[in-house]
């Protein structure tokens, strides 16, 4: 058995809306685990303000780290891990700098996690290895393909052009005056609803690579509501709206996993909770004799599970990242070019 699954890790993760904290020994012991989200905060505003977020945080953070700390004492936790980027600026400092400080008051160390590795790693919660596979990350501000050979060796194989897919939803529920978030709301109404009976483009579904590009939707359900408002019914527009989505995401990602040759489709972030694109993809996939795995539904949305994990993962693999806070730190940093 290997020593790290001995390893307790401290995790926090606040590079959006979400507080959260976890604790977890080795690979898959969950001491703690809790996420407090900001959504009702935020829906006032129609999306996530970035001072009030990071206001936020700081506010619930120390007390919800100091419960974390009933479950197990400080001097026996052996690592401190945070969210270092993508994400918010203000929102990144306050729960990176709050785990350094510990780390640094107990002499332990600290570990800096790349946030879109931790959603990219989250199917595989629990287990030592990583498995080769493709990995599918759609989220409200990431949309990415990569080939996965392993924990640090990624190969980058296509990304949003402009909005992300989580994105698209979370504007077009606005237009649409739904609540936010929004995903959730379109995929409530969309079980109800036709998704054949408008037809929206599909961008880039033919273009060659697999790359994504979702703004020109957005603007075609802009144009549309300004000229089929009154008779388009809300379940048949957002089930249209979201097939298009889905169509593109399912259609890309098998076309992935069949050039590289991997028998194994991995999925995580928020958007991947979507009940259409899961249903899709699954019957896409056993079409073609490829295994499919979804992140646990707690850990597809922003959590510190998952930040806890990438670090004890990139431990075991011998990896190291910069400590330093990076907003706009991407994944293809971490991506190997072959």
């Amino acid at each position: 058995m290997s020593i790290l699954f001995e390893k307790k890790v401290l995790a926090l993760e606040t590079s959006c809306d979400e507080t959260a904290v976890a604790i977890l020994k080795g690979f898959g012991g969950v001491l703690f685990h809790s996420i407090l989200s900001q959504a009702d905060v935020h829906a006032q505003y129609g999306g996530v303000v970035p001072e009030v977020a990071s206001r936020s945080h700081l506010e619930v953070l120390p007390s919800l780290v100091q419960k974390a700390l009933q479950t197990i004492p400080m001097d026996e936790i052996d690592l401190y891990a945070a969210t270092v980027g993508p994400g918010l600026a203000s929102a990144l400092m306050v729960g990176a700098y709050f785990a350094q400080a510990m780390a640094l008051g107990v002499g332990k160390p600290f570990a800096a996690v790349n946030h879109i590795e931790g959603h990219l790693l989250s199917p595989f919660f629990g287990q030592e290895n990583v498995p080769p596979h493709i990995a599918l990350i759609v989220s409200g501000g990431h949309t990415l393909l990569l080939d996965v050979h392993g924990v640090g060796d990624y190969v980058l194989l296509g990304k949003t052009q402009d909005d992300a897919a989580g994105e698209a939803f979370d504007k077009v529920a606005k237009f649409l005056g739904l609540p936010y978030p929004g995903g959730v709301q379109i995929d409530a109404l969309a079980k109800q609803g036709n998704p054949a009976l408008y037809s929206f483009p599909r961008s880039m579904l033919h273009s060659g690579d697999l790359n994504f590009s979702f703004s020109g939707l957005k603007t075609a359900i802009r144009v549309f509501l300004k000229q089929d408002n009154q008779r388009a019914a809300l379940p048949d527009l957002c089930a249209s709206f979201q097939e298009a989505i889905v169509d593109v995401l399912t259609a890309k990602t098998l076309r992935a996993a069949l050039a590289c040759s991997r028998t194994l489709i991995a999925v995580s972030g928020g958007v991947s909770s979507n009940s259409r694109l899961q249903t899709k993809l699954a019957d896409a996939c056993l079409a073609k004799g490829i295994a499919l795995r979804f992140a646990e539904s707690a850990l597809r949305t922003d959590n510190a599970l998952m930040i806890a994990f990438a670090a004890i993962q990139r431990i075991n693999a011998g990896l190291r990242t910069p400590n330093e806070i990076m907003p706009n730190l991407e994944l293809e940093s971490l991506c190997k070019i072959r």
